[in-house]
């Protein structure tokens, strides 16, 4: 198993420097996999939050980052990426052990990804007009100036952190903001090598500070009056704390919350071609995926045959030690998720559902760490608690719908709004499909990509907002309009 042994962090990446914390609170990273301490961290206080922002509000108020060219920013990102790159290996490492995630998913989606996205959003930032004119309805032009919006509050979930943190602390930098970024206590050692990446690539000091802490750090850094922007991923419980304590200041507020995503076969669809498609869509994190297609729409006359597909697919799957490079499946991030998902499986035969393969049990061979089977259930009526809630788990349900128009309806008879896919032979079919359903995100014939060069984000209780793509620069920015009259 990666990281054997028990490190200990002592200090936090505040305003460009290793320093020691406020205080003497200290975070037990476990392996999901052994439920054994692999390292103690540092954790953050209000008082360190208050000192971040302090720095980063220094940085952007009399230091140079916001006041570089954006070709100057785009080449120390550049910069970081190589850093970045060439430090894969000890994230894969870091990501396996902290939180579970099959080493071959940790290479290519929690690590591989964010690499990649790095240069991609730079090369969105070379292309970005941060100054236009336009013409003026009274003869003369408007100069349009795209400026950073100030200090970023970015507030990062355990389950995909690398990716997320890329997604905006990258787009925030490049706008030319100075960002305090609040990771998961769950995902504090991954966080805390990329501060070592920060510092290795020679940003300014102040641009970037990485504080892991509890929800009450998290919770003090969004109320923060010296905070211009907060950008939020995690819960919609959560994120409806977080609108309300940005309201409070006017603090502007990108949210990427929660979601219970739909795959809709249509009659023409091969139910193999779908199964194969939702289990990728999810599974790679033991169904710890918010834009994970976990609901299944099937025609109801062969309903039957999408969910024996998809079971043959989800309890052919590996699951084990994750340090293994054969393993499909890892446990889940920590004891209370393994509780929450079993419970959720329980309501599910409660309420009536079908239970066609999977369960509370431990999988065969495996007498410990927090893993749950791949379970999906079938006769799953839209009304159940497991076809409404977010799981967070490797839980598929197995929905009948009567047609296209049905089907339509039950995908957006849900409080979120994330991510679909519609599968089809026709593909403008498919399209007329996706035009019906309210998501942010959606695809045709496969699990939702996540593109770097198309935004991302949901709608309703999924969220408002969108990261990556030349939107995801658009949420650091400010436009300030400018006219020109001549003198005299």
């Amino acid at each position: 198993m990666y990281l054997a042994r028990v490190d200990t962090h002592e200090k936090l990446f505040l305003g460009g420097e290793w320093v020691a914390p406020a205080a003497d609170g200290t975070i037990e990273v476990v392996s999901p996999h052994t439920q054994e301490t692999i390292a103690t961290v540092a954790a953050a206080t209000a008082a360190d939050v208050d000192r971040a922002v302090g720095a980063a509000r220094a940085a952007f108020d009399d230091g140079p980052w916001p006041r570089l060219a954006p070709a100057e920013r785009v080449a120390a990102i550049r910069r970081l990426g190589e850093v970045y790159a060439g430090r894969r290996k000890e994230m894969v490492e870091t990501i396996v052990a902290e939180l579970g995630a099959p080493v071959r998913f940790a290479k290519t989606a929690q690590v591989g990804l964010p690499t990649h996205n790095i240069g991609v959003l730079a090369g969105i930032a070379e292309a970005y007009p941060w100054e236009e004119s336009r013409p003026g309805a009274f003869g003369r032009d408007v100069l349009l100036r795209r400026e950073p919006v100030g200090v970023v509050a970015a507030v990062v979930p355990w389950n995909m952190p690398q990716f997320l943190t890329v997604a905006k602390v990258v787009p925030a930098l490049l706008a030319g903001c100075t960002v305090v970024v609040k990771p998961a206590p769950e995902a504090a050692l991954d966080a805390l090598l990329l501060a070592e990446i920060v510092e290795q690539a020679e940003l300014p000091a102040g641009v970037v500070s990485i504080l892991p802490g509890g929800r009450e750090v998290g919770a003090h850094l969004v109320a923060s009056p010296g905070v211009d922007k907060v950008s939020f991923t995690g819960s919609s419980g959560a994120g409806r704390l977080v609108a309300r304590a940005c309201a409070a200041n006017l603090t502007k507020v990108s949210l990427e919350l929660g979601g219970k995503s739909a795959a809709i076969a249509l009659d023409d669809a091969d139910p193999a071609t779908v199964a194969a498609a939702v289990s990728m869509s999810a599974m790679g994190m033991a169904g710890q995926i918010c834009n994970g297609l976990t609901r299944v729409l099937a025609p109801a006359d062969r309903a039957d045959e999408f969910a024996e597909a998809l079971a043959a697919v989800v309890s052919g799957l590996r699951v084990g030690d994750p340090a293994d490079p054969a393993t499909d499946v890892g446990p889940l991030v920590a004891r209370r998720q393994q509780e929450r998902v079993r419970g959720y499986i329980e309501t599910g035969r409660g309420e009536g559902a079908r239970l066609v393969t999977g369960g509370t049990e431990l999988p065969d061979g495996i007498d410990r760490g927090w893993y749950v089977r791949p379970t999906v259930f079938a006769d799953v009526d839209n009304t159940m608690t497991i076809a409404r809630e977010e799981i967070f788990g490797p839980v598929f349900v197995v929905i009948p719908h009567a047609g296209d128009d049905a089907a339509v309806a039950l995908a957006n008879d849900s409080d979120y709004g994330l991510a679909g896919s519609v599968f089809t032979a026709d593909v403008d079919r498919g399209l007329a499909i996706a035009a019906r359903v309210r998501s942010g995100t959606f695809g045709v014939n496969e699990g939702y990509g996540m593109d770097p060069a198309a935004p991302f984000g949901g709608v309703k209780g999924s969220g408002y907002g969108r990261e990556l793509g030349r939107e995801g620069i658009d949420a650091f920015v400010d436009v300030k309009s400018i006219t020109v009259a001549a003198a005299g």
